[in-house]
């Protein structure tokens, strides 16, 4: 049975908790500001150099902001929309406590990532806000398009990822450091630097949804509203981006990286722009508009220098607040319409003049239109794109004025032209952060001074020196003014001229359809799960083959490893005296064993030539000075080759006869042979290697063994397994308390529905 939504206060009340900790996390964020550059650093794991160093400069403190602020904005428009959510889906309002846990999750996520200053830890929190963005783009599980929408942005932002992780490995070995500000001061051109960085940044795009990307971000859009307000416009692909503007300095090293962002921004600018223009449902409109515009952003970090880094660090300002309140004006008029697309909306300034007034002027914003916030950041555009040129000029206002067309289709889509749906009432909690998005908009462009301010701020650690940013109107013929002019007549042209602009939108779109991305994304996926089937299959078949599963490609990759290696002086070759035949004897007795126990079919034969082996190794214990060890492989063997005897003397005749054996021909007959020489030969190269050469720095076993008194326990050996014992006893403990609490949570959702 459904629990009504007024009977759950305890619900409501954790979402009006979860507002405080944005309100608090705010404040705390205005102070920090405030206060200055300031820095914690703690040691996180010193022997191999991590260290927990998290710094609230002007770059930390503007994320934060986008952060907490926004984040504040979006959690009190929850509290008011979540319940309605939950309703409309005939779901328990309990169920909004899983929402708010992972966004409030999220946003330490961001303040985390935003002033990380060890590669390590940057990792960390970057990997978390995937992780938190999993659970809430899939909140509606019960969706189909919300499983795999989650999974979707899971894949390719986490496993992007996985090159970020790289990239901070190979910096540390040419630096020797995960210390970002080290690494910065001493880092010149190299190629270990080019590639760590080039893998970064792919990271960093992925996450900011850029080409090719992107196709993850529309598919997010299966997210509640505030979801898609929060993390795809203001936070989660902002991640991206912060991440380029840490490591810029890095890429400056290398012109063809900027060559590339630049590249790569202007791509994702008029791809995102034109299939924006295709769209009909509000959030895909709004999600490939987010594409567009983080495309500003990297083609200014392409552009660098102070003039790019301090238009970027404002584009990332005035868009978050102007694409969040559009995020929250399609959830508003989607709940008051009970309709999402374009098409079958209209007129509604009408009926809601506030929200119509706000969302205009967020629109405006992004457009880019005068007395909003907006306006600067294409004013600062403009000017870092006359230092580069006239090609990049012209794309420039090509792309501001695809902007003002696809932001004013959608306004005018939803509030222009006749009523077309009657409205019902909408929580009051819903509007207001709407216009307070809006009034910020409107106050950034008549005082911009204090977004000016943080924006310089952030501007000089991407730059890595004081950036000057200083917007302001000026009423004259200077280039950015004439850029503007023509991108609002050029943006105007396109609004109206439906007739050209559709078809090739659409063009596009099909286009993307066909061979884009996401096609190959669901190809690879499909070929992915179709040779696992048939991996599956040919390794379950029987035992030999499940061995061959893990031991061929083991050795494969060894014997690729070895390739990849420099080898000379790895094998040492030693001198076999008289006091060394026992142990040779030992060892052929071992081989002629092993032999004998692979290749008879009988029963008793393979079963003792397993315990010669057995008793040969434990021999071979006892010559090397091993007696205690040599005494239990002795009793094991013993017991096993009674169990062993015992059991087959009861087995039927029939019993170990392989059906099979008398078919196999050919290569087949081969086949096992085969698999054990590729797994031995690299055991054996592996084992040869590292006894040839032993470690040549200080080894650690001095410090474990003067420490095993301090461990209560006779020898170092004793502790070692005590301690393993521990850690398996603790994972067994994990494992049982997961299994508890799934089955719990099926018996409570038995309880409850």
């Amino acid at each position: 049975m459904i629990q009504p939504l007024h009977e759950t206060p305890p619900a409501r009340a954790i979402g009006w908790f979860a507002v405080a900790l944005a309100a608090g996390a705010l404040g705390f964020t205005i102070t920090g500001w405030l206060a200055g550059d300031w820095m914690i650093d703690l040691p996180w794991a010193p022997s191999i150099g991590l260290r927990i160093q998290l710094r609230f400069d002007g770059l930390a403190a503007l994320y934060a902001f986008l952060a907490t602020g926004i984040g504040l904005l979006v959690f009190a428009y929850s509290t008011g929309y979540m319940p309605w959510h939950l309703e409309h889906q005939a779901r328990p309002a309990a169920h909004a406590r899983r929402f708010w846990a992972w966004m409030v999750v999220f946003m330490g996520a961001m303040v985390g990532l935003a002033a990380s200053q060890d590669l390590v830890l940057m990792f960390l929190f970057f990997d978390l806000t995937a992780v938190a963005s999993y659970f809430l783009i899939g909140f509606d599980r019960q969706r189909r398009e919300a499983r795999g929408a989650a999974i979707l942005a899971m894949i390719v932002t986490t496993g992007s990822a996985v090159g970020m992780l790289i990239g901070a490995v190979l910096l540390n070995a040419e630096y020797g450091t995960f210390s970002l500000p080290r690494i910065l001061a001493v880092a010149t051109p190299s190629a270990a630097t080019t590639w760590a960085c080039v893998l970064i940044a792919v990271a960093a795009l992925a996450k900011s949804a850029q080409l090719p990307l992107h196709f993850w971000l529309p598919r997010a859009m299966a997210a509640p509203t505030p979801v898609s307000a929060y993390l795809h416009s203001a936070a989660m692909v902002a991640a991206g981006v912060l991440v380029l503007a840490r490591i810029h300095p890095l890429l400056a090293l290398d012109p063809r990286i900027l060559d590339g962002l630049v590249v790569v921004g202007f791509a994702s600018i008029f791809v995102g722009g034109l299939l924006a223009l295709a769209q009909d449902e509000l959030k895909q409109i709004l999600a490939y508009s987010t594409i567009s515009q983080y495309g500003y952003v990297v083609v200014l970090y392409g552009i660098g220098g102070p003039a790019g880094a301090g238009a970027a660090a404002m584009y990332v300002i005035a868009h978050g607040i102007a694409k969040s309140a559009l995020f929250l004006t399609a959830g508003y008029v989607t709940k008051a319409t009970g309709e999402s697309r374009l098409s079958r909306l209209g007129g509604l300034r009408r009926v809601m003049p506030v929200v119509a007034v706000a969302a205009g002027i967020a629109a405006a914003s992004l457009a880019a239109m005068p007395l909003t916030l907006g306006f600067f950041k294409d004013e600062l555009f403009f000017a870092a794109a006359i230092s580069s040129g006239p090609v990049v000029q012209l794309l420039a206002v090509a792309a501001a004025a695809l902007t003002l067309a696809y932001i004013g289709r959608f306004w005018l889509g939803v509030f222009g032209g006749n009523a077309r749906t009657a409205i019902e009432p909408v929580p009051r909690a819903l509007g207001i952060p709407i216009v307070i998005l809006a009034a910020l908009s409107v106050l950034g462009g008549i005082v911009v001074e204090p977004f000016a301010a943080l924006a310089a701020d952030a501007a000089g650690v991407i730059n890595g020196g004081s950036v000057d940013v200083s917007p302001a109107y000026h009423l004259d013929a200077r280039p950015e003014n004439i850029m503007a002019v023509s991108a609002w007549a050029l943006g105007a042209l396109l609004l109206v001229a439906a007739n050209v602009r559709d078809p090739i939108s659409r063009a596009v779109a099909r286009a993307g359809d066909r061979v884009g991305p996401r096609r190959l994304y669901g190809l690879t996926l499909g070929s992915i799960e179709r040779l696992s089937e048939a991996v599956h299959r040919a390794e379950v078949r029987d035992l030999r083959t499940s061995l061959a599963a893990i031991l061929v490609p083991t050795g494969i990759l060894a014997a690729l490893g070895f390739a990849a290696t420099p080898t000379e002086g790895s094998y040492v070759v030693g001198d076999i005296g008289v006091a060394d035949l026992p142990l040779v004897v030992l060892l052929v007795l071992s081989v002629a064993a092993g032999l004998t126990a692979a290749r008879d079919t009988g029963r008793l034969r393979p079963v003792l030539a397993l315990s010669v082996l057995g008793f040969a190794l434990a021999g071979v214990y006892a010559i090397v000075g091993a007696p205690d060890v040599a005494l239990v492989a002795v009793v094991i063997e013993t017991v096993l080759t009674i169990v062993f005897v015992a059991v087959f003397a009861r087995l039927p005749a029939t019993a170990l006869v392989d059906p099979g054996g008398a078919s196999r021909r050919g290569l087949a007959r081969y086949r096992n042979a085969a698999a054990g020489v590729v797994a031995g030969a690299s055991a054996f190269a592996v084992i040869w290697a590292a006894l040839s050469r032993p470690p040549l720095g200080a080894s650690d076993a001095g410090a474990q063994i003067g420490l095993t008194p301090d461990a209560h326990g006779g020898d170092v050996v004793t502790v070692i397994l005590a301690d393993f014992r521990g850690l398996d006893t603790m994972v067994e403990i994990t494992v049982l308390a997961v299994a508890i609490v799934g089955v719990v949570s099926l018996l409570r959702r038995g309880i409850t529905e």
